[in-house]
């Protein structure tokens, strides 16, 4: 995994080399530094992935004139729900509110996507939607999660190729824990994945340790 890395003084003058003189070939470098080519090529090749430089065949290196900041702002952007996603939990159409309940529980999640016979995509259900269900005295046991459930087209999903950013910024327009990460069958959506808000609490931890994909 590569992100924004801390410098040592020797990538730090590499840089200022590059910025006061580019183009410039890695034989120049290492002439400037009285080093040899082979000593700097770990450096040239870790500030080069992690984006402070740009390398062209028989030309040399150029700064990219771009911040520690600015790369990892690129690097969130570029960033797509497959790289974040986690294991989806399902329910059938047809199982009792009661039984539902239980299934998060025993989960530990706090959405759950409902799926018909052909397990595609009908419904999502929230704590919200199955603490308002158990309110008042009806038989939890009797009632089918369809009843209570977020149906299309109400539901908000995504598709792992969707870009993180993107769709946090649906979950949070639409102040929601979890979409679920979908892909096209026939007429339908069969769910695959979902993403939630602890994943994005994954995504922060991964930029404070340097660890973004």
């Amino acid at each position: 995994m590569v992100s924004t890395i801390e410098l040592n003084k020797r990538q730090e003058r590499i840089l200022q080399i590059v910025k006061d003189n580019g183009p410039i070939t890695g034989e120049n470098i290492a002439d400037q530094l009285n080093l040899t080519r082979a000593t700097l090529r770990p450096d040239l090749a870790i500030l080069t992935m992690a984006g402070y430089l740009e390398a062209r065949p028989r030309v040399g290196y150029f700064y990219s004139g771009k911040t520690g900041s600015q790369l990892l702002t690129e690097k969130v952007k570029k960033l797509q729900v497959f790289d974040y996603q986690s294991i989806p939990v399902v329910v059938d159409e047809s199982v009792s509110v009661y039984d539902a309940i239980c299934t998060m529980f025993l989960e530990d999640v706090g959405t759950l996507f409902v799926v018909d016979k052909k397990s595609l995509l009908v419904g999502v259900l929230s704590r919200k939607d199955l603490l308002r269900a158990s309110i008042g005295q009806r038989d939890l046991e009797a009632i089918p999660v369809n009843i209570i459930m977020t149906r299309m087209p109400n539901i908000t999903f995504c598709f792992k190729d969707d870009l993180i950013i993107d769709v946090a910024g649906k979950i949070i327009e639409k102040q929601i824990d979890a979409v679920p990460v979908v892909r096209e069958v026939g007429n339908g959506y069969e769910v695959i994945g979902r993403l939630t808000k602890t994943n994005m609490t994954k995504v922060l931890i991964d930029i404070a340790k340097d660890e973004v994909i």
